[in-house]
């Protein structure tokens, strides 16, 4: 397999949350934050903390809240050359909110006007993805024009060079009905060896209610693996040699905010070094519940040894 970075695409956030749960931002409440977040930066730096060579493209304001994620990223080995820092724009932000039932959550963004709008081909980008030899596509990117151009131009580039690619969908249903939007999910799909969809998106992406029936479809595509994310319950890995499943952990849930993220990278990188896919999908949930464990959405990214830890504690009948 070609030996390389994992490489993404997309927003870097700052993201700050209410400590009260309630309807949205009408009203002065108490924050904490900020936390570094953007899911393609969480995927990134669960890579990096892992060990593997990871890089982003990407691009920040001027300002604390800009340097507060590079210092994040850097710690956790992240290669942030590519992240371009844009004097006067301020870096993109989120702030959350939980409603009063716990499980859905308000977000303001600010995305469009922010340095996350600004992401650009950057001849520090064209340098990072030319040494690709994995890259990592979020779905929330491509409505991005020049995100979208440069996943477009890096595919059959890292395809070529024997490279691999996945695709974590994380798109709203709208985008999809868009005929922009959906040719531009479905080029990513072809090119796709790896898809982590969540149950919901399964059925979307194939239009198929059945769930066997959709990932037979996936893979009759040309689709090497599909990992099913299913949250607290686990995740299933599919290919042409069968059905793999895998509990999840029994964990005290904070902020689910990145779970998905860590998830699909403590994947990624262990079916890179030639894990099983079982393993893979024991690393990964352990991944995903330990960061729910944790407020803020990279505050819970793991080093094997963490998730090594973690799971001989739940192992041994401790909750995780």
């Amino acid at each position: 397999m070609l030996q390389g970075s994992i490489v993404t695409i997309g927003e870097i956030l700052i993201e700050i949350m209410a400590t009260t749960r309630g309807q949205g931002f009408r009203e002065a409440q108490p924050l904490v934050g900020p936390f570094p977040s953007g899911a393609p930066a969480i995927f990134i730096d669960q890579v990096g903390k892992l060990g593997h060579p990871a890089a982003i493209v990407s691009a920040v304001g001027d300002d604390d809240f800009g340097f507060l994620n590079l210092d994040r990223l850097r710690r956790d080995g992240v290669d942030v050359s590519a992240v371009a820092i844009h004097a006067g724009a301020a870096t993109g932000s989120a702030f959350v909110r939980y409603r009063p039932d716990g499980g859905n959550r308000d977000f303001v963004f600010n995305m469009r006007d922010s340095a996350a709008g600004r992401i650009g081909a950057t001849p520090e980008a064209h340098a990072v993805l030319a040494t690709a030899g994995h890259l990592h596509v979020m779905g929330s990117g491509l409505p991005v024009p020049a995100v979208f151009n440069m996943v477009r131009n890096a595919l059959p580039a890292i395809k070529a060079r024997g490279g691999t690619v996945s695709f974590d969908p994380n798109m709203r249903k709208e985008i999809l009905e868009r005929a922009d939007g959906k040719a531009a999910f479905d080029m990513v799909l072809a090119a796709a060896d790896y898809f982590l969809p969540s149950g919901e998106e399964l059925q979307l992406v194939t239009g198929e209610a059945d769930e066997s029936r959709a990932v037979a479809k996936l893979l009759a595509a040309g689709v090497r693996e599909i990992v099913l994310k299913r949250g607290a319950t686990g995740a299933s890995h599919f290919d042409r040699n069968g059905r793999t499943d895998a509990p999840g952990f029994a964990v005290d849930e904070i902020d689910p905010t990145g779970a998905g993220d860590s998830f699909g990278a403590a994947f990624i990188v262990c079916r890179l070094m030639g894990k099983s896919p079982a393993e893979a999908l024991r690393y990964a949930n352990a991944a995903g519940a330990r960061t729910v464990t944790v407020q803020g959405p990279m505050e819970g990214t793991s080093t094997f040894a963490e998730l090594d830890a973690f799971m001989a504690r739940a192992a041994n009948g401790a909750q995780a």
